[in-house]
């Protein structure tokens, strides 16, 4: 059941949806005049069981594990294309196979994508069975054809990562999974404001988050150490915002060709960009590209410190809502998701009066763009939209503006930092990281029930959960990945699987870095783990 305010459904739905063992099975593909003889599974591939995150339903079939071939095809419909795509993107690189995506939906002894006439599209459930004469993935929506694209990938052995052809055999374990997400939303965080990375990282990025069923990726583009997105009519936003990072360094941004390009490999692998423009504080960047944001019509200099909470824009001046209306507008074109984040955190040089007063004229301009807000806790003691989202990020237990807006209807984002903060050390040892919500190691961003960690927020609250990476002490892609893996995991479970054993997870967990190696994830080997 969707959640519907005011005229705004709940996108996607969380909790409730039905069963996918309850929907109807798609028919499976003609069977081929002589049946496959039995395929014998490789001693290093996965089974259905090994899958992170762990799926609602296995059943196995010994006797009906399923042998890619050179001369296999993967059927889809145009409406299932995207998802057959991307499959074939992952797979052919290493298995050597053409592995042709070809239109039908009868083709036996392949690889089949089925969308189910008259399903909910915001309904990620699947159904995977692997036979020994074909593989059929069927699901309500193009999503629910991604989720399981991405299960059949980690159920092929870690060598299909590898980036080039491995002569081997390509056998996947018979039976069928069927399966579907516990919340809808299961985000990461990726902060390109402090220190700035290229198009190309954030597509790798995309594509580690990814296959853990990761659906949406929200990039903090706007801070005081850096603006990273092109805005038309306000030039000076790039070309004086966006030259400096944390530390000094020489910057960067996206053009608008550029983020669109963001956008759309996102879509191509079942992720949404949910874009931020931090607003009121956090804004020295766009203060020291346009003096006229400033009340008192001086720029301050360029800041490359870590230190937050200064920077306000002017909240009584026209200007600062042409300028707020600018950014809202061309950002939401550009992004098709319904979420436009609007900040609101730290904003410790606006007053409460003044802090009100500005989202009072902000808020209505996200929704007139066709946007559902999302802004950090701290906007919840603002007038929130119906269809708006409160993101919780600290680590106490009780926060009453969020509690609150819960209680008035609308959804919460669970983000507590002593859990999902990416940027935490592992352990108190580590020369690297922050500490001020730490250490979070692997176990303790496992073991954690998202509608139980904040007072008056329990089940039909919580819209899912975001794993934030914020870098002021990250710097290069290596980094990146050393401090999100292997706790995304451990997030993507939390947020899709229904309650499953720390003792379960690290083994599925161990077997997984054999499968980030030969992507080249450079990952960090927690020690409560038995790689």
């Amino acid at each position: 059941m969707s959640l519907v305010v005011n005229g705004c459904t709940d996108d996607p739905p969380t909790q409730g949806t039905a069963s996918v063992s309850a929907q109807a099975t798609s028919p499976r593909p003609a069977t081929p005049t002589t049946t496959p003889e039995p395929v014998r599974l490789p001693d290093d591939a996965p089974t259905l069981s090994d899958v992170i995150p762990a799926p609602a339903s296995v059943r196995a079939a010994e006797k009906d594990n399923f042998a890619l071939t050179k001369q296999t095809v993967i059927s889809a419909p145009d409406d299932a294309k995207a998802a057959g795509d991307y499959l074939a993107d992952v797979l052919r690189p290493a298995t050597g196979f053409p592995l042709r995506v070809v239109p039908g939906e009868d083709d036996a002894g392949g690889i089949r994508l089925v969308l189910r006439e008259g399903g909910d599209p915001r309904d990620e459930s699947y159904r995977l069975e692997i036979a020994r004469d074909g593989v059929t993935l069927s699901a309500a929506s193009k999503d629910g054809l991604f989720a399981g694209a991405h299960t059949l990938r980690q159920l092929l052995p870690a060598d299909v990562e590898r980036g080039k052809t491995v002569d081997r055999e390509w056998v996947l374990a018979g039976g069928v999974i069927e399966d579907e997400p516990r919340f809808g939303y299961r985000g990461a965080m990726l902060d390109v404001a402090r220190h700035f990375f290229g198009v190309d990282v954030v597509k790798r990025y995309i594509d580690r988050v990814a296959q853990y069923k990761i659906n949406y990726l929200h990039l903090h583009l706007a801070d005081d150490q850096g603006w990273r997105i092109e805005i038309d009519g306000w030039p000076k936003l790039t070309e004086v915002g966006a030259r400096n990072e944390v530390g000094g360094g020489k910057g960067g941004f996206y053009t608008k060709q550029q983020y669109r390009e963001i956008v759309a490999y996102a879509a191509s692998r079942g992720v949404t960009i949910v874009p931020e423009i931090d607003m009121p504080g956090h804004t020295n960047a766009a203060l020291t590209s346009y003096a006229k944001l400033n009340c008192d019509g001086n720029a301050p200099p360029p800041y490359t410190d870590t230190k937050v909470g200064f920077s306000s824009l002017c909240i009584d001046k026209k200007v600062t809502y042409e300028f707020a209306r600018d950014v809202i507008t061309q950002i939401a074109e550009m992004t098709p998701g319904p979420y436009l984040h609007i900040g609101g955190d730290e904003a410790n040089s606006t007053t409460d009066a003044d802090y009100r007063k500005f989202f009072d004229k902000v808020l209505p301009m996200i929704v007139k763009a066709g946007k559902r807000p999302i802004g950090w806790h701290e906007y919840a003691k603002a007038d929130v939209p119906r269809s708006g989202v409160v993101q919780y990020w600290r680590i106490e237990t009780e926060d009453a503006p969020t509690r609150r807006q819960a209680n008035s209807g609308r959804r919460v984002l669970m983000s507590p930092a002593h859990r999902t903060y990416l940027d935490m050390k592992y352990e108190e040892s580590n020369p690297w990281g922050n500490s001020w919500a730490g250490p979070v190691d692997v176990r303790k961003a496992y073991e954690w029930e998202p509608t139980n960690e904040l007072a008056g927020v329990g089940a039909g609250a919580v819209l899912g959960v975001e794993a934030p990476l914020w870098t002021e002490l990250v710097t290069t892609e290596d980094e990146i990945e050393r401090m999100a893996f292997p706790r995304m995991q451990a997030i993507a479970e939390v947020g899709w699987s229904k309650r499953t054993k720390w003792d379960d997870f690290r083994e599925r967990l161990a077997g997984q870095a054999e499968r980030m190696t030969a992507q080249g994830i450079a990952f960090h080997r927690d020690t409560g783990v038995p790689w």
